[in-house]
């Protein structure tokens, strides 16, 4: 099976590209859908986050007061840090455990913090999500409504546009309509297809 991560920065559009690649029976593995797993109601993460943070980043009911948790990380880099070296771990092993049943020519692994996480080397192709800052910007603020400091926190905490792209096999532009974007996945599909089709009849010696 190739294993292909899939990344972008924030605003760049790989929901979009996901998406679509599920209509096409492209098996997904998603860090974000895992980490919020792990880290909503009941989940594993919950309990060692509020022990590492304290009672401030928690509800009445025990759970993760996200607002509360998010300012905290982008305020301090460390406590940025100190979460990642707790959650990190706890998403790869269930992304590992989720493509034990995985049947299919390839996978996709999307991660957003592919870079961050020094993961590209571990898998056969890297696919970078590219769209022009200052789209990506206006499209988070109107998801988000968040403002532009705290959209600059979070551009600041992750890999450069330059970075992501240094490491790409492939890149998916993402600056014009949708019907070029969804055009653009269906050709990587047919190109992955390919790719793993090659891998299985020479696999390595």
């Amino acid at each position: 099976m190739l294993r292909v991560a899939l990344t972008g920065g924030i605003g760049s559009g790989k929901t979009t590209v996901t998406d679509h690649l599920q209509v096409l029976n492209v098996p997904i593995l998603d860090a974000d859908e895992v980490s919020r797993a792990l880290t909503g109601p009941g989940g594993p993460a919950v309990a060692p986050i509020i022990k590492l943070f304290g009672a401030r980043i928690a509800t009445d009911r025990g759970e993760l007061d996200r607002p509360a948790l998010r300012s905290r990380i982008f305020e301090n880099p460390k406590a940025r840090e100190d979460l990642e070296k707790l959650l990190h771990p706890m998403i790869r092993a269930e992304m590992a455990n989720q493509e034990k049943a995985v049947d299919y020519p390839y996978c996709v692994f999307s991660i957003p913090l592919l870079l961050e996480t020094n993961r590209a080397g571990e898998f056969d192709a890297v696919v970078v999500v590219d769209a022009p800052d200052a789209m990506r910007r206006g499209w988070i603020q109107s998801r988000s409504g968040l403002d532009a400091n705290q959209i600059d926190a979070i551009f600041n905490a992750q890999a450069s546009r330059a970075e992501r792209l240094a490491v790409a096999t492939h890149v998916l532009h993402n600056e014009s309509s949708i019907q070029d974007l969804l055009l653009r996945i269906n050709d990587l599909h047919v190109c992955l297809l390919a790719l793993a089709k090659c891998k299985t009849r020479d696999p390595p010696t």
